[in-house]
């Protein structure tokens, strides 16, 4: 008995099995390719919402307002972080932000750097809502709005404030600012105020410093409390490094309109040098005190000078 071939049978599975392997080729490939153009437009979309969270804090510097806040909504779970530079005269603000797709967050956007702000938060606030509010920092001139910015996901507690502190928290108004005697929920970071146990940040306000994780952040004035209080210590020391840096250069522009004047019979009699050189030998918080020390000195010469610098 002779056994038959089907060519034809062969040659017909032969051309499916080709056509399957090579349709797989061309899917793989496409998928390939539009992830690439996801990554890169998701890539885009990041670098232009860290330019303008950037855009969006300008009307936070203000000099007619003490306290200035506002509130950020981002559709899509995002993470801003803020990076610190103190190289160069005045170092810089990097800005960059992620955002989650399919259940992952994106690499970092392309940083954006600006050489005039001063933003005081974690590594990175994660969420789809932020809140951020401003102050001036004035030493003893104004030096800078210093900003905060923090997740609406983040709350915080603050327990036994001074009455000036919780009535600025009330005018404020942030939904994530808590005041008095909050509910122990889960994620609750409780700011208190003095020796208090069970409590995330100690704030010893009289003595000038805030207690994290074992770490000591020092503080001069109610804008670098709040700035110690939400911040990173890496952050932390780092942007006060960069207000000295301007504070100094202030200084300098300030002692050369003391000088015309004194062209003009009009001595202020500041000692803005002696103070520059102190701000240049800056190392750390833990040398607010002494530099404070300086411009209150500072400070009430030129409210009792006939011709006032600032």
């Amino acid at each position: 008995m002779k056994i038959r071939k089907d060519k034809s049978g062969i040659e017909f599975s032969f051309t499916w099995l080709f056509a399957i392997i090579v349709g797989a080729v061309i899917l793989v490939l496409a998928i390939y390719a539009a992830t690439k153009i996801i990554g890169s437009g998701q890539s885009e979309t990041t670098a232009a919402a860290a330019k303008e969270i950037g855009v969006l804090l300008n009307p936070l510097e203000t000099s007619f307002q003490d306290d200035v806040s506002t509130s950020l909504s981002i559709a899509a779970d995002t993470r801003i972080y803020n990076t610190c530079d103190d190289f160069g005269s005045f170092g810089s603000q990097g800005i960059s932000t992620a955002q989650k797709s399919f259940g992952k967050f994106s690499e970092p956007s392309v940083e954006v750097s600006f050489p005039n702000k001063y933003i005081f938060s974690g590594e990175f606030e994660e969420g789809k809502q932020f809140y951020i509010f401003s102050k001036p920092f004035d030493f003893p001139f104004k030096v800078a709005d210093v900003i905060y910015l923090s997740s609406a996901n983040k709350k915080y507690c603050f327990i036994d404030a001074p009455d000036e502190i919780e009535e600025e928290l009330e005018e404020l108004g942030q939904g994530n600012l808590l005041i008095g005697n909050c509910s122990a929920s889960s994620g609750m970071t409780r700011v208190c105020f003095g020796p208090a146990s069970g409590c995330n940040i100690n704030v010893e306000y009289n003595a000038g410093y805030v207690r994290k994780n074992s770490t000591r952040l020092y503080f001069e004035t109610d804008a670098l409390m709040y700035a110690a209080i939400f911040s990173d210590k890496n952050i932390y020391e780092c942007q006060i490094k960069r207000l000295m840096m301007r504070a100094e250069e202030l200084a300098s522009i300030y002692e050369k309109k003391a000088n015309l004047l004194s062209q003009k019979d009009c001595n202020s009699n500041l000692d803005l040098g002696i103070f520059g050189a102190s701000l240049d030998n800056y190392n750390d918080s833990s040398d607010l005190t002494s530099l404070l020390n300086k411009a209150n000195e500072i400070e009430g010469g030129n409210e009792a000078s006939s011709c006032p610098l600032w």
